[in-house]
Parts: structure tokens; C-alpha cells; sequence
């Protein structure tokens, strides 16, 4: 009776978790899909779209204003998704996902303390100006990055290998998380994140640029 009971426990774990898991990966898919659509639209009202419009004055203002929030949320939340799935779901990192960790984990930090340390210096106008430099470090890690994750996806989308990427036994391109048509997955989220940050860095840097010469 006793190990009927504990099987019983078992499986009606498993299927909870199991219909969790889908539901949390679908949302997520969604959510990343939705920040896709944003990071595009930012891309084409920075580039594409007059300078005189002033709904996309508004919009980059607001960027730019408060770059240092949204890149912080936008690490944050992607270094703890990174590792909600591997310490807690369980999905082993393999190699490529690894190589990506290393590059953007330390947008947290970078962010992080950049925005956290504003409060303090919110009367130092030197302070606040070289701040946006944040760039200069945050660039060239989140360039790499991109370069390993657009590798990723593309042998994950493309590639008909399954064989692991290295002696570690985990395939890159193991369907850990396959939803909305297999067009969602951890592949896919990184490049969005890596994506995301990058034209948060452009506004700050083209926009701040545009603001310079006008008031020249």
C-alpha cells in the first residue's frame, strides 16, 4: 500500500511538473518573441525613421534615459533563466551554452553596479556622463557572444547532427525546449538576450550622438 502510495505521489509529480514546464517554456516563448518584435522596431526607429518624429524622439528618449534599468532587467532576468533551467530544471549546459554564459554573465555586473551606483551619485553630472560609457566594456563581450550564439542557432536549426559538441557528452543541439513550432528554444532566447542589449547600447550610443549635434 505504501509503495502504491509513494508510485502514485511520483507520477502525479512528474505530470505536474511536466505540464509546468511546458506552460513556463511557452510563456517564455512568447515573452522573447515579443521582445524580438521590440528590439526590431527600436532598430528601425533608430535608423530608418525620420529624426523629426517625435513619437520616436520619445520612444529612444526614454531609452536612452533609462538604458541602465532595462539592461540590468534584461541580464538579470536572462542569468536567472540560465540558471533556473540547469540547477533546477536540470538541463545540462553544453559547450556553446557555456561559451555564451561566460560572455554575457557579466552583463550583470556590469549593469548591475553601473545602475545601482547612479543612486549615489545622482548629483555628479561627470559621474552620470561617463557612466554611459558602460559601453566601452559591455560591447565587446556582448559582440562575441552574439557571433558564438547566431553559430548556435544556426547549427541548431540547420544541423541534422545530434553527436554531443564535445567530450562532455551534451549536444548543442539537444531539444530541451521546443515550443511554439520548435521556433522557441534555449538557443533562440540567448540570441534574443545577446540581441536585445546590443541595440540597448546602440540607441544609447547613435541617439546620445544625434542630441550632441542638434544642440551644436
Amino acid at each position: 500500500m505504501h509503495n502504491w502510495l509513494k508510485r502514485l505521489l511520483v507520477h502525479y509529480h512528474n505530470k505536474i511538473m511536466t505540464e509546468f514546464i511546458h506552460y513556463f517554456n511557452l510563456t517564455l516563448g512568447i515573452l522573447a518573441i515579443i521582445l524580438q518584435l521590440v528590439s526590431v522596431f527600436t532598430l528601425v526607429l533608430l535608423f530608418l525613421v525620420s529624426k523629426e518624429n517625435k513619437f520616436r524622439n520619445k520612444f529612444l528618449s526614454f531609452i536612452s534615459k533609462h538604458f541602465l534599468f532595462i539592461g540590468f532587467l534584461i541580464s538579470f532576468f536572462a542569468v536567472a533563466l540560465s540558471l533556473f533551467y540547469s540547477e533546477i530544471i536540470g538541463y545540462l549546459a553544453c559547450s556553446l551554452c557555456w561559451w555564451q554564459r561566460i560572455f554575457f554573465f557579466p552583463q550583470l555586473i556590469l549593469f548591475g553596479v553601473a545602475y545601482f551606483r547612479k543612486f549615489t551619485h545622482s548629483n555628479n553630472q561627470n559621474y552620470l556622463k561617463g557612466d554611459r560609457g558602460i559601453g566601452i566594456y559591455a560591447f565587446p563581450l556582448l559582440l562575441i557572444g552574439f557571433l558564438i550564439s547566431i553559430y548556435h542557432n544556426f547549427i541548431y536549426y540547420f544541423s541534422k547532427s545530434i553527436v554531443p559538441c564535445d567530450a562532455s557528452g551534451v549536444s548543442c543541439v539537444q531539444r530541451l525546449v521546443n515550443e511554439i513550432g520548435g521556433y522557441a528554444s534555449i538557443p533562440m532566447f540567448s540570441l534574443t538576450m545577446f540581441s536585445a542589449l546590443i541595440i540597448l547600447l546602440l540607441v544609447v550610443r547613435f541617439y546620445k550622438r544625434e542630441n550632441l549635434q542638434n544642440s551644436n
